[in-house]
């Protein structure tokens, strides 16, 4: 199924659908550590819970809700962007709307945050994280899912300069991880294996947070 006939079939779906094809979205997740696993489980017990999935009101109503988070790579690099809101190197993204699947979300903010058109269909999330966030306007809790969409650096970003400061490619080994998402360091070890070791060495030292309350970004 393309992109657009994706979107199209999505937004015929009524809410207990919606709630299903996102609860499987989250369920088709392999965890990557007893992290994630965790949150995994929190993500589907507050799906099931019948629970608002999507923010109605900004800026944080109801106080935890769905964001679909995109890593926009080419090869080892990672786009990111420096938002002002969070005040942290973040993947853009932004949160589901009501009505919307999480893969319509990736393909409307990758184009509204970008001016970025995916050339490939958007799949299953890699990973999942609960977080609560911080910035300009922090407090709440997110519940993102990570998906991955390839770009060429080539391409010209003209990206939206009232959210972001900048915009930057990145090779994984130079993220500026203490400004970034806590979570991405483990996503860019699921990502690439080859990132494992440093993300190991780095949990050896007692730099992951392991609780699911701690401080995660705001999407404004």
């Amino acid at each position: 199924m393309t992109g657009e006939k994706a979107v199209a079939f999505e937004r015929t779906l009524n809410p207990a659908r919606i709630r299903a094809a996102i609860r499987d979205e989250v369920a088709a997740i392999v965890p990557l550590d007893e992290l994630e696993e965790a949150h995994r489980s929190d993500a589907l017990a507050w799906i099931d819970s019948g629970a608002t999935l999507c923010r109605t009101a900004k800026p944080a109503t109801p106080p935890k809700h769905l964001v679909s988070y995109i890593a926009v790579v080419d090869g080892h690099h990672i786009l990111l962007v420096d938002h002002k809101s969070a005040q942290l190197w973040l993947p853009v993204g932004g949160h589901v709307e009501p009505g919307e699947h999480p893969r319509e979300t990736v393909v409307r903010e990758l184009f509204e945050e970008l001016k970025i058109v995916a050339k490939h269909d958007v799949t299953e999330p890699l990973m999942v994280t609960c977080t609560t966030t911080v910035g300009l306007a922090a407090g709440h809790d997110d519940v993102s899912l990570w998906y991955v969409v390839t770009v060429d650096r080539g391409q010209d970003i003209q990206f939206d300069r009232q959210e972001f400061e900048r915009v930057e490619w990145f090779g994984y080994s130079d993220v500026p991880i203490y400004r970034c998402d806590p979570h991405l360091k483990r996503f860019l070890a699921k990502l690439d294996p080859s990132e494992r070791s440093e993300s190991c060495r780095m949990r050896g030292q007692g730099m992951l947070v392991r609780q699911s309350n701690y401080p995660g970004n705001d999407r404004g």
